[in-house]
């Protein structure tokens, strides 16, 4: 398996493991009342923003080669790491 292969199967799977953390951070805000659901609305747009970001990223993966792959994955990896802050953050807000 070539590097992009196992760099593509990488964020496949934190993006499975981060799905699940962001549909369990919508249950929490959906179950804290209408308050809490207009304080964390920005907040979860804004990480579910960074998670699209991050499939567009793996889809242009699909299609880069050489410089321009190592430029694609270089830029997911940057939104990556704000989708995990901006998660982390709003779930430790919200325990």
């Amino acid at each position: 398996m070539d590097s992009k292969e196992a760099y593509k199967q990488k964020l496949n799977a934190q993006m499975k493991e981060w799905g699940a953390q962001i549909n369990l951070l919508n249950a929490k805000i959906e179950n804290k009342g209408a308050d809490m659901r207009i304080k964390y609305a920005k907040e979860l747009d804004a990480v579910k923003a960074k998670q699209e970001e991050v499939l567009q990223k793996i889809k242009e993966l699909d299609e880069a080669t050489g410089e321009n792959w190592e430029k694609v994955k270089n830029t997911a990896d940057q939104i990556l790491d704000d989708l995990k802050t901006g998660l982390n953050n709003a779930l430790s807000r919200l325990k």
